[in-house]
């Protein structure tokens, strides 16, 4: 008697179970109501080409108008995140970076002691100097300007905040480097066919070649020289590191 009465016990508790189951699983649906969208997929949202299916182009800095108007102390703040990696005084020591002391026009490598990576190195062939041109492409995206380098920073995607960093770090020993004239092939509604030659061979603009010479400031003043520079990633600026 006692064994069948276990028996129910077990039996209505396992029903008792399954009943709330369903209570739960038909009041979800009752308050949560999934509609299924008319398409499939995620949408993603990637730039507009341009009439005639080329990509918008996106011209490179006037260095002769952006340096002179440009924004010292928040240069001078942008720069404060690299200091984990680089030092900037005169005869400072290098640290996981070398330091930038004059490094806004020199050459590249231009830190003694320190050792580059072999992607540096190669690079050097190719670009022996920091041309401004060239440091701003280093500091947008490092890893890509110059492949295989060791600088881990992921790069500075605002054009200002690059800009107000480059001119600080060229305040920093670098001040010899004559700033080049204003060039009108480089301002905003300029035509693509107008920009100089060295122009065009930088990444995003139209015609560019990829593996063209290193690039020259406009009036073919020299560009900025850096060592790759460390973490943060998204706007946080940084210098060059190898």
């Amino acid at each position: 008697m006692s064994g069948d009465l276990k028996l129910n016990k077990i039996m209505g508790a396992g029903l008792a179970t399954l009943f709330v189951i369903l209570m739960v699983k038909e009041g979800t649906a009752v308050f949560f109501h999934a509609e299924t969208p008319e398409k499939m997929g995620y949408f993603v949202d990637a730039p507009e080409e341009a009439a005639g299916g080329s990509a918008e182009v996106v011209l490179p800095p006037d260095w002769g108008t952006v340096l002179p108007t440009a924004d010292l102390a928040a240069g001078e703040a942008a720069f404060a995140r690299c200091q984990s990696c680089h030092t900037i005084a005169a005869g400072g020591a290098n640290g996981i970076g070398p330091n930038l002391f004059g490094v806004v026009g020199g050459p590249v490598m231009h830190a003694s002691g320190f050792a580059y990576s072999d992607a540096f190195q190669a690079h050097k062939a190719e670009a022996p100097s920091w041309t401004l041109d060239q440091m701003d492409q280093f500091l947008t995206a490092p890893g890509r300007h110059i492949p295989g380098t060791k600088m881990s920073f992921a790069g500075i995607r605002d054009t200002q905040t690059r800009v107000n960093l480059i001119a600080w770090l060229r305040s920093q020993g670098s001040g010899g480097m004559a700033i080049p004239a204003p060039d009108p092939a480089r301002q905003p509604g300029a035509a693509p066919a107008a920009l100089s030659e060295d122009a065009r061979a930088l990444p995003g603009v139209d015609g560019a070649q990829t593996d063209a010479a290193p690039v020259t400031g406009a009036a073919g003043q020299p560009a900025v020289e850096t060592s790759p520079v460390a973490p943060p990633a998204s706007d946080s600026p940084a210098p060059p590191n190898t």
